[in-house]
């Protein structure tokens, strides 16, 4: 395994640590961050994320909880916290230095209160959300990326949705259909630059 792919497996990367600033402008709010060595997306916004961010509007005032699947350093579920002052957002992780990036990340945005971020066992077991928000880890391999969308999307509450960004030659089509075939219908909210922008919604058969 590479050093570049070990912040998809490792809880706590062998990389040495070296913090990198990264800036963003999201939602219309400008985002003073820091990324580290060991962890996705080192010094830069990455592609498949400013395509979430650009292709979407932030969550309403009605959503109070929301979920950033496989945070990295927290973008997501910062952008989201900072958009939506309503809401409570869990980032969630299995890099422990990913971890420790979000939440420094947290206290320098002022959101600290409203964000935690937490290895996948440290959630309740009855913790629900009404959005889930992720740019998740394709690279883990077809099974365990299903594995981890089964196990986290049937925390939504009955009205929430998923949105995700995946890029299409890593089978962004594909998992769409196998989303639906598993009952979360899943649409195609938009496609840019390579990648695609899906919501996932409770089914019938998802209930």
């Amino acid at each position: 395994m590479s050093q570049e792919q070990e912040h998809y497996f490792s809880a706590d990367p062998t990389v040495a640590f070296r913090r990198e600033p990264v800036t963003a402008r999201v939602w219309g709010h400008d985002l003073a961050l820091a990324s580290g060595s060991g962890v996705f997306a080192r010094g830069r916004l990455d592609a498949g994320t400013a395509v979430l961010f650009r292709e979407t509007e932030p969550p309403g005032p009605e959503v109070r909880q929301v979920l950033d699947l496989g945070c990295g350093w927290g973008v997501i579920g910062l952008a989201v916290a900072v958009a939506a002052p309503e809401a409570a957002v869990t980032c969630v992780d299995v890099n422990e230095r990913a971890l420790l990036l979000a939440r420094e990340n947290a206290v320098a945005l002022g959101v600290a209160d409203r964000v935690s971020a937490v290895l996948p066992h440290e959630v309740a077991d009855d913790a629900t959300y009404d959005e889930i928000w992720s740019n998740p880890p394709i690279r883990v391999g077809k099974q365990a990326l299903h594995d981890l969308l089964l196990t986290w999307l049937p925390r939504l509450a009955p009205d929430g949705r998923a949105v995700m960004v995946v890029g299409r030659n890593l089978g962004a089509d594909s998992l769409q259909r196998w989303l639906g075939e598993q009952g979360w219908p899943t649409t195609r909210l938009a496609s840019a630059k390579g990648f695609r922008v899906l919501e996932t919604r409770r089914g019938p058969r998802s209930t």
